[in-house]
């Protein structure tokens, strides 16, 4: 049987204004910004810093039990630049990369974690974990895991890239039979709450959202990087990132996959909410493009509990987590919320059907006798007003 989740106080980024802490699956996080697993999460190093900026919480790198399989390229990485003007720098809007799981021995990672456990006791380290369609492995990397004192664990079911061949990452998740399976051996080893890592790489992310929560986990993550080749270097006609003159394809994040982050995050939260409306100890992590502490807001009032930051902190660094909650609480401030709960899954109500869309605004025009804004039908459009005319249906 699972304990619940250690109720943990500690120290803050952003402690003065509206509270920002969070109580996830029973564990008390003073922010809900969290390190999500990757390079920011990779070493003791690392994760020590973040800790000491402030982080809510850390997802340490994905590790396995078996690292002498994992082989990273360099260069790995490829960025996608909004075009610049004159004089100022480049903003980086997309993220390519095509690295794969810690590479770094297994013994070495536990024992890590652990030391980090034994220096921040207060602080919530989570793990990444991901084995091969093998239940012997899973327990095993369960139970060793388990024993470094980490208060969660993150199931990556969603890697886009690597290893599909051992039924790993995304190949795992995006099989809902398989995935139940998985799910059903992992919750009866372990005694911590689980997070399921969705892939955005499927049809409908709620199916296997709702498959990891029957299976028994406390929480879904979304979404992880979506399949992507970044371009083609027209001087030498070869694709980005090249190694040796040669690319595969990898997972895409940062700024530009963030619309499509909270769509995925939305159906889930609404699947969710319908579908489990009695189990509030079940929670919610969105990940995808945050840099603002406006871009948290945006996932927050569409039900998660907690906020993910990679790439984020890849381009602005750890103590970007301080702006992060500023900005946060400035939004907070306006709305006049005091609290997270006070607006988390807010804005969830007003999506709907586009025949309900037509329907409402039949009776507003109907009722407020007022034009529609914008051309009534397809036969209005001009060619030499296609610009203007276009602005009219803009919503923001």
């Amino acid at each position: 049987m699972k304990r619940s989740g250690r109720v943990r106080v500690q120290a803050a980024a952003g402690t003065e204004g509206p509270d920002l802490s969070v109580t996830v699956n029973g564990l008390k996080l003073p922010n809900p910004f969290v390190i999500a697993s990757g390079p920011p999460g990779t070493n003791y190093t690392v994760m020590k810093r973040a800790f000491d900026e402030g982080w809510g919480a850390v997802i340490a790198k994905t590790v396995s039990l078996d690292s002498s399989k994992v082989v990273n390229v360099t260069p790995r990485y490829a960025k996608l630049k909004a075009l610049a003007a004159s004089g100022t720098k480049a903003e980086v809007i997309g993220w390519e990369n095509i690295e794969l799981i810690s590479d770094r021995p297994f013994e070495t990672m536990l024992a890590e974690l652990k030391q980090l456990k034994e220096e921040y006791p207060d602080r919530i380290l989570i793990a990444s974990i991901m084995e091969e369609y093998n239940r012997n492995s899973w327990e095993e990397i369960i139970e060793r895991v388990e024993a470094t004192g980490v208060d969660a664990l993150e199931i990556n079911f969603s890697c886009p890239h690597g290893m599909p061949e051992r039924k790993m990452g995304a190949a795992m998740g995006q099989d809902c039979v398989l995935l139940d399976e998985v799910c059903g051996w992992i919750n009866a080893k372990a005694s911590v709450p689980v997070w399921a890592k969705m892939t955005p790489n499927i049809t409908d992310i709620t199916h296997p959202a709702r498959t990891a929560l029957r299976a028994g986990c406390e929480g879904i993550a979304a979404i992880n990087t979506i399949m992507s080749v970044m371009g083609i270097n027209l001087d030498t006609l070869r694709p980005e990132p090249c190694v040796e003159g040669y690319s595969t394809p990898g997972g895409y994040s940062s700024k530009a996959v963030r619309p499509i982050a909270l769509a995925k995050v939305m159906s889930i939260a609404q699947m969710m909410k319908a579908e489990f409306p009695s189990s509030s100890n079940l929670s919610l992590s969105g990940i995808g493009g945050v840099e603002t502490g406006n871009d948290a807001a945006e996932f927050i009032l569409l039900g998660a509990n907690t906020v993910q930051v990679c790439t984020g902190v890849m381009l602005h660094g750890y103590g970007h987590v301080k702006s992060l909650c500023t900005e946060l609480q400035a939004f907070m401030s306006k709305h006049g919320f005091t609290s997270i709960e006070d607006f988390r899954g807010a804005s969830l109500d007003y999506f709907t059907t586009h025949a309900d869309l037509v329907k409402r605004q039949r009776e507003a025009i109907e009722k407020k006798q007022k034009v529609r804004k914008g051309l009534a039908s397809d036969k209005d459009w001009t060619g030499e007003g296609f610009v203007k005319e276009t602005e009219t249906m803009v919503s923001n």
